[in-house]
């Protein structure tokens, strides 16, 4: 018999733990596994079978339940993956003699292309930012660095004040799988950086005495004084995006997509894009092309006489 048919819940948290501590999974995505080998496992149970004792039979059957239940595809083939992780994870520890899942073909999930907002939709953005209040100068370096460097939310309110180098203009970002980055400050948002860091920004959010050192430590505060949260970055962006009538069209990533497409627009190549980004495959950054490209076809269609017939 299996080892991994005595322990289900414990093999599930051996390979949780392994993705935190070898693989530096975010806590988001280690919750996301979690629900979804939980709902694997529940499944299990009910057909009265363990992960030591799951055949490709079943597996295909676990995905048609999910398929049955009306879940969407993405869900459905996220769901699959993860249990394909799991599994590959009990055969390299030798908890399984075989990997299950290994020849079952994932559901393909129509890759969207993202809608990046124009140029002057976000110089309104940036510009809709008034004010010389701390909160006004800490919202706009955000938005800055975020349209500046194309970096992630989660990358900008977990900038420590040791990561900017001011000197050269340059920020360094701790990405997906604890992976550093460094990436270069155009002059806006360098400049809205530093005002923010000044004492008539920062300072003013400064507590009389710091709660703990990563608190001390951080670029972006909160009124309290505390490093500020994912959600509150979301919530500045929101805010201003509702402020200049882009409502549901704006958000962090919304950002992100912007400085990719608009670089490569403005003839940027696309390894310095992945690169800026973080992309650990070119075929990721390779969507932002696609963009690009349904424009090209766009301006062509409509301004070369020949075009159209």
């Amino acid at each position: 018999m299996d080892k991994s048919s005595e322990t289900p819940n414990e093999n599930i948290n051996d390979f949780l733990l392994w993705l935190r501590v070898e693989r530096g999974r975010a806590e988001s995505t280690l919750e996301s596994y979690k629900r979804d080998l939980t709902k694997f496992e529940y499944w299990v149970a009910v057909q009265n079978l363990s992960t030591g004792t799951v055949e490709e039979s079943d597996i295909i059957k676990f995905l048609r339940s999910l398929q049955a239940e009306g879940f969407a595809q993405s869900t459905v083939a996220r769901t699959m993956v993860s249990v394909r992780s799991f599994f590959k994870f009990l055969a390299v520890e030798g908890l399984r003699n075989d990997n299950p899942t290994e020849s079952v073909e994932l559901p393909r999930v129509a890759r969207g292309l993202p809608k990046p907002i124009n140029e002057s939709e976000v110089n309104a953005l940036l510009a809709s930012v008034e004010g010389d209040s701390a909160a006004a100068r800490r919202d706009k370096a955000i938005l800055e660095i975020l349209y500046g460097t194309g970096a992630r939310i989660s990358e900008v309110v977990n900038l420590s004040l040791g990561d900017i180098d001011s000197h050269e203009g340059l920020l360094k970002l701790l990405g997906k799988g604890n992976k550093e980055r460094i990436v270069p400050l155009g002059s806006y948002a360098m400049r809205a950086l530093l005002q923010w860091l000044e004492p008539g920004g920062r300072g003013l959010f400064e507590p009389e005495r710091w709660d703990n050192r990563d608190d001390s430590e951080a670029v972006f505060l909160n009124r309290r004084g505390g490093r500020l949260s994912r959600q509150g970055g979301w919530g500045i962006v929101k805010k201003y995006g509702g402020i200049v009538g882009l409502g549901s069209r704006l958000s962090p990533h919304t950002l992100r997509h912007c400085c990719a497409t608009h670089m490569l627009e403005h003839g940027a190549d696309i390894r310095t894009v992945q690169e800026l980004l973080g992309h650990a495959s070119i075929t990721t950054t390779q969507i932002y092309t696609k963009v690009s490209r349904e424009q090209l076809v766009e301006a062509y269609r409509s301004a070369h006489p020949r075009a159209l017939i």
